[in-house]
C-alpha cells in the first residue's frame, strides 16, 4: 500500500507539466529506480533530507509539501518557496532579468 508520500511522488511525477517516468525521475534525482519505486509503492519507507530534495527538485516542488500531510496538492507557500530555491540557483545576469520582468509585471 503506497503512502501519502508516494501518493505524492506520483501525482506529481505523473503530473502534464512533469509527465517522466520512474527512470527519468531517478536519473535525475541521482537515485535508482527500485528506490524511488519503493518510496512511491512502500508504506514505510522515509527518504532522507537530501534524497527528498533531489527528487523534488526534478519534480520541480518544496521538499516541505510531500512532507506535509494535510495537503494533497502542493499550495502556493509550497510553490513560492521552490521558485525562491531556484531563483537562488542562477547566476548574476539571470537573477537580473528576472528582477525586471518582476518590475513590468507589477506594473500591470
Amino acid at each position: 500500500m503506497a503512502s501519502k508520500l508516494g501518493d505524492k511522488l506520483r501525482s506529481c511525477r505523473k503530473s502534464p507539466n512533469i509527465n517522466l517516468t520512474l527512470d527519468e525521475v531517478a536519473r535525475r534525482a541521482g537515485v535508482s529506480k527500485s528506490y524511488l519505486w519503493e518510496l512511491e509503492n512502500r508504506e514505510s519507507l522515509s527518504p532522507s533530507a537530501e534524497k527528498l530534495q533531489a527528487i523534488a527538485t526534478v519534480l520541480q516542488q518544496d521538499p516541505s509539501f510531500f512532507l506535509d500531510d494535510s495537503v494533497d496538492t502542493p499550495q502556493e507557500t509550497h510553490k513560492d518557496k521552490e521558485f525562491f530555491r531556484s531563483y537562488s540557483q542562477l547566476d548574476t545576469e539571470a537573477k537580473a532579468k528576472l528582477r525586471q520582468i518582476l518590475e513590468v509585471l507589477k506594473k500591470t
